[in-house]
């Protein structure tokens, strides 16, 4: 089980600064979108150059234009491009194809996706790498979760990893771990508490006990 740190309220700078706090207890570092939307996909780049050693995640959210996306995100130093499951089958294969011939990988994020079960088993069959249950900002303020979507891809994904995104804090922590998900997304969780190293630290411990 790995540890990805989102960051999606800040700028370049900031993200320096908070990954250089972090970075110890981190596997995966990502760049929010609305962090692509302000900064570009320099700020890929800026954090791949500061942090070799770190996987990064550019979190496009690609809809359309598959392949040509995951090449821009592969050239700026992403390690992991995410594409929506709501899009379609030929964007995914698309962005697949180039992910191969980058050797980088491919996550789909599941939001809004009305049938879980049935479009994990045919995103799994398209040769990706992650599938992501997430519950965004919109969702939480409803007070929704995706544990139970998470139960729903663990059961029916043959190949695929899966990870978890949407609100995971310190105290709910333990109920994302026992679901046994191969990656579990953390962003407000660490960046919005007082002491993000200790909070980070703690994590990490829980989930590679998990």
């Amino acid at each position: 089980m790995e540890l990805q740190l989102a960051l999606d309220l800040v700028n370049i700078t900031e993200a320096k600064q908070v990954v250089k706090e972090v970075a110890p207890y981190i596997d995966i570092v990502e760049i929010g979108t609305p962090v692509v939307i302000n900064e570009g996909l320099h700020a890929v780049k800026a954090i791949k150059d500061e942090f070799p050693s770190l996987k990064v995640l550019a979190d496009l959210k690609i809809m359309d234009a598959g392949g040509y996306e995951v090449m821009k995100a592969s050239e700026a130093g992403a390690d992991i491009i995410t594409v929506l499951g709501v899009s379609d089958d030929s964007t995914i294969k698309g962005a697949v194809e180039e992910a191969r011939k980058q050797n980088k990988k491919i996550m789909v994020d599941m939001i809004n996706v009305q049938d879980i079960a049935s479009r994990a088993q045919e995103i799994d069959s398209l040769g990706v790498d992650y599938i992501c249950v997430h519950s965004g900002y919109d969702h939480q303020a409803a007070g929704k979760n995706s544990f139970e979507d998470l139960a729903t891809i663990k059961r029916v994904v043959k190949h695929a990893k899966t990870a978890i995104a949407g609100g995971i804090k310190l105290q709910t922590l333990p109920e994302v771990i026992s679901a046994q998900p191969d990656l579990v997304i953390v962003g407000g969780g660490i960046t919005g508490s007082e002491d993000m190293q200790l909070v980070a630290a703690q994590m990490q411990r829980m989930i590679k006990q998990g």
